[in-house]
């Protein structure tokens, strides 16, 4: 009879191997989640601070010719996240790794995607470092904006959380179905009609003065021209002024009066719009007041304000570890996402199609 020689074994999970790069334990916490899905050990590696602060990577296993999946949540200290990451891709890269693909199921620094001011594009930065560095292929979740994938010059696979924040909704919300998707601003109304159309329920925007207007008075852009004009535009000609915008007072388009008030977004991270959009919405008449993100960034006092808040419940994915926010706040719920990402791997290192993971996605969603 054949017999298979135990090391021959191997070839079923032919070279796999996932890392997490994170030097923080409780980040590696997803990964150990993705690993024990995908039924293979986490690959040995130490990844720590010298007392200098300077990031050192040293594989212990061999990734010669093997596709190596590395596993980063981003902590507290999202540059050393960074560093971190790059020393592993480069590591794996001069040990002759096959194909390194990264797994940031959320992408640091992706709400800096737009020119502003004097600033810079640092999504577009991180973007060059990481290909530089030596990744092939990067899955991530609910990009901040979907267009950040072109900033990339490797195929990347941005996943959504939505359907496990839907089956949330329509499992652990009793009565779902007299609830209202709301947007607590125009911009994440788009968001929040794709849920809506899913549920088939109705959708309200909050849109007004609450909204932090950024002043744009610091900037040397309203310093008036110098009075010297030189030749070369014609002294009766002006260039005309762009209008100031003015905010109205706060208003709600569509009704919550008497209905359940599910606020939508892609990022909780500093939750003083949110605690407002609350508050507006229990003045309209809403009696129970959810939020739900795809990342729950939930930085310094936003655990107190949302204990604090008209808000019932928080419910965001294990796509950034936010254990010591939850002790701190009981209302805040978590789904987990490692199913789909381990499902992403196991098709990637399979050579398999990835279309089932994005069946029905609109070019909106």
């Amino acid at each position: 009879s054949f017999c298979l020689h135990p090391k021959d074994m191997n070839h079923t999970k032919g070279g796999l191997v996932i890392f997490t790069a994170n030097s923080h334990p409780s980040s590696r916490e997803l990964g150990k989640r993705i690993a024990e899905r995908l039924g293979v050990e986490l690959g040995k590696v130490q990844v720590y601070q010298e007392p200098n602060r300077e990031t050192r990577v040293q594989i212990q296993e061999s990734v010669r010719g093997k596709d190596v999946f590395v596993i980063q949540t981003v902590s507290k200290d999202v540059n050393t996240t960074i560093m971190e990451m790059l020393i592993m891709v480069y590591a794996c890269r001069t040990s002759c790794a096959r194909s390194i693909t990264g797994v940031l199921p959320y992408f640091p620094y992706s709400k800096q995607c737009k020119m502003r001011k004097r600033g810079s594009i640092v999504s577009k930065l991180i973007a060059s470092m990481m290909c530089k560095a030596g990744l092939t292929h990067l899955i991530t979740m609910d990009l901040h904006q979907k267009e950040i994938q072109g900033f990339f010059n490797i195929p990347v696979d941005n996943l959504r959380a939505s359907p496990f924040l839907l089956q949330y909704i329509q499992e652990e919300i009793p009565d779902y179905r007299n609830a209202v998707i709301v947007a607590k601003s125009p911009a994440s109304a788009k968001r929040a009609q794709s849920f809506a159309e899913r549920l088939r329920l109705g959708i309200a925007v909050i849109h007004g003065e609450a909204q932090d207007a950024e002043s744009d008075m610091v900037d040397g852009r309203h310093s008036p021209p110098t009075v010297k004009t030189t030749g070369a535009i014609h002294p009766s000609m002006e260039i005309p002024l762009l209008i100031p915008k003015e905010k109205p007072p706060i208003t709600v388009v569509g009704d919550v009066g008497g209905r359940i008030a599910i606020i939508v977004d892609d990022i909780i991270d500093d939750v003083d719009s949110f605690v407002a959009a609350a508050e507006t919405l229990k003045e309209r008449g809403a009696y129970k007041i959810f939020v739900m993100a795809t990342h729950g960034l939930l930085s310094s006092e936003a655990p107190r304000f949302i204990e604090e808040s008209a808000i019932d419940e928080v419910v965001v994915t294990n796509t950034i570890p936010h254990e010591l926010q939850k002790l701190q706040c009981p209302k805040i719920k978590t789904v987990d996402i490692s199913m789909i990402l381990s499902e992403a791997i196991r098709r990637i290192h399979n050579g398999e199609s990835m279309s089932y993971l994005f069946r029905n996605i609109g070019v909106d969603d």
